[in-house]
């Protein structure tokens, strides 16, 4: 038994900001037993955040905030581009996932929601056909394990190595998404060190 629970700890992911749960409604790809509850539980990574879709949150913010809280997870909002920033950034949050499509109001709204002086994620890059080249460099880059083997991957992100630091996101939308195999593969190849954002030890 204890070496079960020696396994499980060795490997545990370091970091997992990109996570989703029931509060995210609008959401087809959700299933009901993705809670906060769970997530919990399983424990799969050290560093554990939840961004739902802020469009799904405005109204009852206050809710969502105190159910990720009180599992001492970090608490974040997936942000779907530039029109929801300005609102986005008046809620007391950890970090944004932010999605920055090839439009040049998008990369503005990125360097827009950087001014509220907490991390900015920029979700699934390659999904969006984000163009690296204009997003900030204070924004941290994701590598995505959901949508990270889509395209080249190596061709995308080798230009920008050392532009940008970059995290490894589950974008778990169920509890078997939990996890970050092809992502890692991914950032080892590439040379990668992910940047983690929290001291493991502050929750």
């Amino acid at each position: 038994m204890f070496g079960f629970y020696l396994y499980f700890w060795v490997t545990m992911l370091k970091q997992d900001l990109h996570i989703h749960t029931i509060f995210s409604s609008d959401d087809s790809a959700i299933v009901p037993q993705q809670t906060c509850k769970l997530i919990s539980k399983v424990r799969h990574a050290k560093r554990t955040g939840i961004s739902d879709h802020f469009e799904s949150l405005a109204s009852h913010f206050d809710r969502y905030e105190k159910e990720v809280r009180s599992f001492g997870f970090y608490l974040g909002v997936e942000v779907d581009g530039a029109d929801y920033v300005r609102e986005a950034s008046q809620f007391p949050l950890d970090y944004y996932i932010y999605h920055c499509r090839d439009r040049k109001s998008e990369y503005k709204g990125a360097e827009k929601l950087l001014l509220a002086g907490k991390p900015v994620i920029i979700a699934h890059p390659q999904a969006l056909d984000t163009k690296l080249k204009k997003v900030p460099d204070a924004c941290l880059i994701e590598v995505n394990n959901r949508y990270v083997w889509r395209n080249n991957w190596r061709s995308y992100f080798t230009p920008f190595l050392k532009q940008f630091e970059f995290v490894i996101g589950s974008d778990a939308h169920q509890p078997n998404w939990l996890n970050q195999q092809i992502a890692q593969y991914v950032t080892k190849e590439l040379g990668i060190k992910e940047k983690l954002i929290f001291d493991a030890n502050d929750k």
